[in-house]
């Protein structure tokens, strides 16, 4: 049989098409992707180790780094239950979901809706109200004796009428690390503290969504000691 010279051309062509295909290897399957949290986290009776008398911890941001150094003898079971959390990071990957300005950044809800299942009801004993309410300290947010879980705020100001009302510092973040807090994303302001059930229920990707301008921590992590912990200054 006889090939015209534009058959052999055609035939040399899908020849050399399925050449590469076989010489192509095949698109690489996509992993499994890794837990995306501390798989311990969803066992809440297993973080029960007693914090150091004063540690530091490291906030990653998106607007910046700061350091809050937390004393014990404060509000210990406050800062056993921040200790813990901490050190299997669930603060990681966390939305700063209000920022109310002259008042608090609040957070504290997990990105991942497992996490906030097991941790929502494990609730802390209150401890006394040993130190004041002021401009860069620490405490638990809470809605009502004894109802402490995870979620945390830092004062803008001195907000010293919250004393009264059990509210117990347990860390500082000194004026350096203020200036970081100072610049959270705050024009949504209380509007995210209304929908707490839909963000418990569904994450970082209910936020990324209503209020997408938020800012986050990327990592919260134990650094060191904090042997003389500073007060912020106004």
């Amino acid at each position: 049989m006889r090939f015209t010279k534009s058959v052999l051309a055609v035939a040399t062509a899908l020849l050399f098409v399925a050449t590469l295909r076989a010489q192509t290897p095949a698109p690489a399957q996509p992993k499994a992707a890794a837990s995306e949290f501390d798989r311990t986290l969803l066992k809440p009776s297993l973080l029960k180790e007693k914090a150091p008398d004063t540690f530091q911890v490291k906030f990653e941001t998106t607007r910046g780094d700061f350091v809050m150094n937390v004393t014990r003898a404060w509000a210990p079971n406050g800062v056993d239950r921040f200790y813990n959390l901490v050190r299997h990071h669930y603060y990681d990957n966390m939305v700063i979901f209000r920022v109310v300005p002259s008042f608090v950044a609040q957070f504290g809800i997990s990105s991942y809706p497992p996490v906030n299942a097991a941790w929502r009801g494990d609730t802390i004993t209150d401890d006394p109200v040993l130190q004041s309410n002021k401009r860069g300290y620490v405490t638990y947010a809470m809605a009502g004796p004894n109802t402490r879980t995870s979620q945390l705020f830092i004062s803008f100001k001195d907000n010293a009428f919250l004393d009264s009302k059990g509210f117990a510092p347990f860390a500082t973040i000194n004026k350096d690390g203020m200036k970081v807090v100072d610049k959270f994303y705050d024009q949504y302001g209380d509007d995210p503290s209304n929908d707490q059930g839909s963000i418990q229920a569904e994450g970082k990707s209910f936020l990324d969504k209503k209020y997408p301008k938020l800012d986050l921590i990327k990592h919260a992590t134990i650094v060191g000691d904090a042997s003389a912990p500073a007060a912020a200054t106004p």
